[in-house]
């Protein structure tokens, strides 16, 4: 119940969304009962945001929408109800522009499912997900950290994370994301590497130089830490046990 507005509150203590993730225009797919757009106006870099679901086609395959057209894709509780999540992934990241963010957000199996699937709580959930176990009680569980490496080499893991606020362990079996102040999941931030990344096998550092204020004090860590090391040659570090 309204999962994408109880997790607004948490991103907006997270200065990667404000900063990095929401940025630029971006799709919410399956966003139709609680759009992102509704709080577009306390993510300040985030621009105009379609909502993308039922009525638009199926989010498997996400046909008509051209490769590379978003800056950033938010999903929230609706890669349980595809077919095949590893395909839905993978066009969600074909319509994400490189150097752009998916953020994507599922029911957590233990805390949702709770060791009963087909789902009591919701008969529409085609898999339960897992951050990563050797085993699970449900016959459909997949494990995200298997999941988002086979995603191939764009893919870059900027965050994974159970998510528990407002949770409570200790309450017999119950749907508490019916409470206002549950989650009960599993969220991913992918960022979409550059084509000149993914050749490179990773990120490269930057190549334009800062400003002259920036590279003075830039430098002088580099010069106090040469200094330290010249002053230290004969106390090899972490090894002074003399009283402080």
């Amino acid at each position: 119940m309204k999962e994408c507005s109880k997790s607004i509150h948490r991103r907006l203590q997270n200065p990667n969304f404000l900063r990095k993730y929401f940025c630029g225009t971006g799709i919410d797919i399956g966003g139709a009962p609680d759009p992102l757009l509704l709080y577009r106006e306390l993510f300040p870099l985030m621009g105009p945001v379609r909502c993308w679901d039922l009525a638009d086609g199926d989010a498997q395959f996400m046909a008509g929408v051209a490769d590379e057209t978003y800056d950033f894709v938010h999903s929230s509780h609706c890669l349980e109800h595809m077919n095949n999540p590893r395909e839905a992934l993978g066009n969600w990241l074909r319509i994400l522009k490189p150097g752009g963010h998916l953020v994507v957000t599922v029911p957590d199996e233990d805390m949702y499912e709770q060791g009963v699937f087909p789902s009591t709580f919701n008969r529409d959930h085609k898999w339960t997900f897992t951050l990563f176990k050797s085993q699970s009680w449900s016959p459909c569980s997949i494990n995200l950290l298997e999941l988002v490496g086979q995603l191939g080499p764009q893919v870059d893991v900027r965050r994974i994370e159970v998510i528990d606020f407002g949770y409570r362990y200790g309450l017999p079996r119950y749907d508490q994301t019916l409470t206002p102040v549950a989650e009960a999941a599993i969220e991913f931030v992918i960022r979409k590497r550059l084509v000149a990344e993914v050749a490179l096998g990773g990120r490269p550092p930057g190549e334009t130089q800062p400003d002259e204020d920036v590279r003075r004090h830039l430098n002088q860590y580099q010069d106090d830490q040469a200094t330290l090391r010249q002053g230290n040659q004969s106390s090899p570090p972490f090894n002074n046990v003399k009283p402080v």
